[in-house]
């Protein structure tokens, strides 16, 4: 979800039917603690109405998670997501994110470097939460994986259904997540409230919040993560959604108001006017001449163009 789910189309979905969870986009470690920072630093922003939200990282350097999760701390962020599921080629050819399935020695040092700088100091707090997002396998299905990613006292699991090598040319295999579901009962212990230590989120081709609903209770899972999901329905967070009945004139106001916060919240430069073309098939659907509008949108060059054009 690179390049989508900035702070702007979080505080849009907010207004429309917020998710128990936002994510950000994720985020390099590495580039964070570089020269390089100033172009990365924006992708950590977010507004009080976008809570509770974890900073989503990746990277190849635990000392670089270390210093990144001393930093999301003091932000404010609720938790600490690490990314080793993206199979993106450019990603994994670096050894990052799903590449990381098949590098256990570095996984486990940039999991134990996250969680050294998740210890409260003193009394002051709880410890911070920690989430791995990742998927069933690298080219074939581990299991093993999980099993590991399970023995490091995480407090949520994410799990793809699919391996990195699929994509997501396949459909998601809910199975393999629930057996990771019930890997995790016989693995995890509960904490004194009495639900378990480690949460498991399942994710892969969830289309509707009544879909994720029916999903979790088959598999027992303790939550639905949705992302592209979110370009067939602004409103799939919500009990039951209206995007259907939206006229075009409803649906283009929203774009225009994604527009326009785009503009208030970005200075030139900081992200790309290209960025938002991603999001005129998410409001310009579903209406006689949408698609004629997409392509016009498309040839726009700037925010002032898009909006008289809408």
């Amino acid at each position: 979800m690179d390049d989508v789910t900035d702070t702007v189309f979080r505080q849009i979905i907010t207004d429309l039917a917020a998710p128990d969870l936002f994510f950000t986009e994720f985020v390099n470690v590495d580039g964070l603690q570089s020269p390089g920072r100033e172009k990365l630093i924006k992708k950590l922003q977010f507004t009080p109405k976008e809570k509770p939200i974890f900073a989503q990282l990746w990277g190849l350097k635990p000392e670089n998670f270390y210093k990144t999760t001393k930093e999301v701390i003091d932000m404010g962020f609720d938790g600490v997501d690490i990314n080793m599921g993206c199979p993106v080629k450019t990603v994994i050819k670096n050894g990052a994110c799903a590449a990381l399935i098949n590098n256990r020695e570095l996984a486990g040092e940039i999991i134990d470097a996250v969680r050294e700088a998740c210890l409260p100091a003193g009394r002051r707090r709880e410890r911070f939460p920690i989430s791995i997002k990742t998927r069933v396998g690298f080219s074939t299905t581990d299991m093993s994986w999980l099993e590991f990613l399970l023995s490091k006292k995480l407090d949520l699991l994410s799990i793809h259904g699919r391996t990195a090598k699929q994509l997501s040319k396949i459909p998601a295999d809910w199975e393999l997540i629930g057996n990771a579901r019930q890997m995790r009962d016989s693995l995890v212990p509960c904490l004194p409230s009495g639900r378990p230590a480690t949460l498991i989120v399942g994710n892969g081709d969830v289309m509707s919040r009544q879909q994720a609903e029916k999903i979790a209770k088959k598999y027992k899972l303790d939550g639905v993560m949705i992302g592209r999901g979110i370009f067939q329905d602004p409103f799939v967070f919500a009990q039951k959604s209206p995007w259907g009945d939206w006229s075009k004139e409803q649906k283009t106001e929203l774009f225009k108001k994604h527009i326009e916060l785009f503009s208030k919240t970005w200075k030139r430069g900081e992200y790309k006017f290209e960025t938002l073309k991603k999001f005129a098939k998410v409001y310009i659907n579903g209406f006689d001449g949408a698609s004629e509008l997409r392509t016009k949108l498309m040839s726009t060059t700037s925010t002032d163009e898009a909006l008289q054009l809408l």
